[in-house]
């Protein structure tokens, strides 16, 4: 699909208070940001059940942390928004639905698919058509011999999915960079 890319990022302050509603609420800056992400959905698209895809670097064993290749895995979140939530039950809802897919996350992806037979389009993920991911994992340059790299935003043009959200904590601030399909 032909895609777009918009960035901005949130005040420090509006990160530390994120951090603490989180905190207070049992969860992580992840799920409250998917929470948020759940609310803007279902007003968007009037839809109570909000199906959301992440991924997860499949990185859960110490052994598997230094290793070179490609580990990653879709995970489909589907959460129940129905009966008007507030925020804070949005945030324990969306907290469940976590909770209860990192617990199979072990799971493939493709065997997922395989076994839930879903109606297949060539021009759409099988499962979920939106995704959220929060890096926190710092981005840092890389030194080697003669050579110095670092990380460079850029817009690709395309998007895999209808509306892709990639939150990044830099800095004490969150970054978000909205990628989405222009034909929509």
């Amino acid at each position: 699909h032909r895609g777009r890319q918009i960035a901005f990022s949130i005040p420090v302050s509006l990160t530390d208070d994120l951090k603490l509603l989180s905190r207070q609420q049992n969860a992580t800056l992840f799920m409250t940001l998917l929470a948020a992400f759940n609310i803007l959905l279902l007003r968007y698209s009037g839809q109570q059940d909000v199906i959301v895809g992440t991924a997860l670097a499949n990185r859960d064993r110490p052994e598997l942390a230094d290793l070179i290749g490609f580990f990653v895995n879709n995970l489909v979140l589907r959460t129940d928004l129905s009966g008007n939530p507030t925020a804070r039950e949005c945030i324990h809802r969306t907290s469940q639905t976590a909770l209860d897919a990192f617990a199979n996350q072990d799971v493939p992806f493709d065997r997922l698919v395989e076994v839930l037979r879903p109606e297949r389009s060539l021009n759409r993920s099988p499962l979920f058509q939106t995704m959220f991911i929060l890096q926190n994992w710092p981005l840092k340059d890389l030194q080697l011999p003669g050579l110095l790299l670092s990380p460079v935003e850029f817009d690709v043009g395309l998007s895999r999915f209808d509306l892709n959200v990639e939150a990044m904590e830099q800095s004490n601030t969150v970054r978000f960079f909205f990628n989405f399909n222009t034909e929509l």
